[in-house]
């Protein structure tokens, strides 16, 4: 094999790679997490385990963990009562992050349930 294809199949392997991490970027416990939720929501079934897991799976695909982190949060926050949590009940950007999660989570659910 020549050089260039050596250099050609690194460079496929390591797009490969770099690929595969972005979209495997949420860390273990939080897909679990969303998984222990879904099943609490969903019933304790296997078949829901396999529903869940696979929702999870694409909400990573479509949504950057951070967006992920930031759009629960924002949902965390509105179910606190006060004043101090009201920034997090209105305004364009809250609103738009909460948005773009619920149509991950959507798209999720019309592929896995």
């Amino acid at each position: 094999m020549s050089r260039i294809a050596h250099l050609v199949a690194a460079m496929a392997l390591w797009a490969g790679s770099a690929s595969a991490q972005s979209v495997n970027d949420y860390p273990t416990n939080a897909r679990a997490d969303y998984v222990f939720v879904c099943m609490a929501t969903n019933g304790q079934t296997r078949e829901m385990l396999d529903k869940c897991s696979c929702a999870i799976d694409h909400i990573a695909e479509i949504l950057p963990y951070e967006h992920y982190v930031q759009a629960e949060t924002v949902l965390r926050m509105r179910q606190v009562a006060g004043e101090r949590t009201a920034m997090f009940r209105q305004g364009a950007v809250v609103n738009e992050m909460v948005a773009e999660y619920r149509r991950a989570q959507a798209e999720a659910e019309i592929l896995c349930f």
